[in-house]
Order: C-alpha cells, then structure tokens, then sequence
C-alpha cells in the first residue's frame, strides 16, 4: 500500500482536508512538520506519494492525483 507524506505548513492549501480524508479511507497517511520542498509548498498543494512529488492546483485536483497514484 502507498505511503502519502504531507507537509504541516502546506495545510493553508487545504491538504489537512485532504490527509484526514485520506486517513479516514484507511490509506497510510503521515504528517511532517517539514518535508523540505518550501519554494513548492507556497505556491500550491502538494504531497508526497511513495517519496514522488506530487502537485496540484487545488486540494480536490490533488486527491485525484494521489488517488490515481495508488
């Protein structure tokens, strides 16, 4: 099963909605204070899949994305 890492300053991109939903699905889901993509995180939503970056321009886009992925 995939692993999904999302970082804790980008939740102001709607990405906390995202993880709990992802939780709540049963997927593996972590939270990092800091996952070092900071010039990516102001811009937009992202998470991590399986250490792939993924990107969106919105929060639904990413689930989509991050669903696809697994």
């Amino acid at each position: 099963m995939a692993e999904v890492k999302f970082c804790e300053n980008n939740f102001g991109h709607g990405t906390d909605v995202i993880a709990e939903k992802l939780t709540n699905e049963g997927i593996n889901v972590e939270v990092e204070p800091c996952l070092g993509y900071c010039g990516d995180c102001a811009v937009g939503p992202f998470a991590l899949v399986d250490d792939e970056f993924i990107q969106a321009d919105s929060s639904e886009e990413l689930y989509e994305k991050i669903k696809e992925q697994m």
